[in-house]
C-alpha cells in the first residue's frame, strides 16, 4: 500500500490509527493488530523527519503496538500479567482508547461548527450616552426619559379601553395645548405633586392626546420635575 501523506497530516497517533482502521474497512471491535501495526510502522518509516523530538508521541504508539502484537503472538491459553509500563495490554485496551478518541473528535467537530456560527454574530457593548444629555431638560430627573412616559401613556390607554362603557356619547369641545398646559400648571400649583395618570381626568381621545402633548411641552420648557422611584413604578409630576 502506498501512502501519500505523513504524520503531520494527523492530530496525533490515535488519529492516525483511526484513519488506518477506516481506510482498511476494519471493524473497530475486531481490529487486525498485525495488519494495523505493519501499516502504522510503514507510515512512520516513510516520514522524512524521523527525529525523536518531531515524532516522539508516534514512536511511543509504535512501541505500544509492537508490545501488544508480541503479547498476542503468545499462546492464548497462557495467562500474562499486565505490564504497567505499557498502556495497551490487550485488544480491548486499544479498542476502548480508540472509541474514546473517536467520541471526543466528534464532539470537537460539533464545537467547531458552533464556533463558526458564533463568529458570524457581532456584538457591541452598551455605550455611555450621558455626555449627549442636556442638563436643562426635565426628562432626565429621576432617570425618567421620554420612552418611560410613552410606555406609561400606552399602559394607561390600554387600561382605559377595558373600562370604556359599551355606549358613549361624546360632546366635541376644542382644546388647545396652550389651554391644557395652563390647566395642568394651575393644578400642580394647587396639589404640588400628582401621579402621571391622574392628569388625564377626561378620557376622550382628543383630550388625552392634548394632555400628553402638554406634559411634553412643559417638560421641554423645563417647567416640570418628572421622577420615578423604581423601575415600572409610579411616575410623579410636580412644578419646579
Amino acid at each position: 500500500m502506498t501512502y501519500n501523506f505523513c504524520i503531520n497530516d494527523f492530530e496525533g497517533p490515535l488519529d492516525l490509527l483511526l484513519h488506518l482502521i477506516r481506510s482498511s474497512k476494519m471493524d473497530i471491535y475486531d481490529i487486525n493488530i498485525e495488519s494495523i501495526t505493519k501499516q502504522y510502522l510503514d507510515i512512520i518509516n516513510s516520514c522524512v523527519d524521523n527525529s525523536v523530538d518531531a515524532n516522539s508521541e508516534y514512536l511511543v504508539m509504535a512501541a505500544e503496538l509492537i508490545h501488544l502484537k508480541s503479547r498476542l503472538l503468545i499462546k492464548k491459553d497462557e495467562t500474562l500479567d499486565e505490564d504497567e509500563e505499557y498502556e495497551f495490554n490487550s485488544e480491548e485496551d486499544l479498542r476502548n482508547k480508540l472509541l474514546e478518541y473517536e467520541h471526543v473528535k466528534e464532539l470537537t467537530g460539533t464545537f467547531h461548527q458552533l464556533e463558526e456560527k458564533r463568529s458570524e454574530i457581532f456584538t457591541k457593548l452598551p455605550s455611555d450616552l450621558s455626555e449627549y444629555r442636556s442638563e436643562n431638560t426635565g426628562m432626565i430627573k429621576g432617570e425618567v426619559e421620554l420612552d418611560d412616559l410613552i410606555n406609561a401613556f400606552e399602559l394607561f390607554l390600554s387600561r382605559q379601553k377595558l373600562n370604556k362603557p359599551l355606549n358613549t356619547k361624546i360632546a366635541k369641545k376644542e382644546l388647545s395645548v396652550h389651554e391644557r398646559t395652563t390647566q395642568i400648571r394651575n393644578l400642580l400649583k394647587k396639589v404640588k405633586k400628582c401621579e402621571f395618570t391622574e392628569i388625564f381626568d377626561v378620557l376622550t381621545k382628543p383630550y388625552v392626546v392634548v394632555t400628553f402633548l402638554s406634559i411634553l411641552e412643559m417638560s421641554k420648557n423645563d417647567e416640570l420635575l418628572i421622577t420615578q422611584d423604581e423601575n415600572f413604578g409610579k411616575i410623579m409630576l410636580e412644578m419646579k
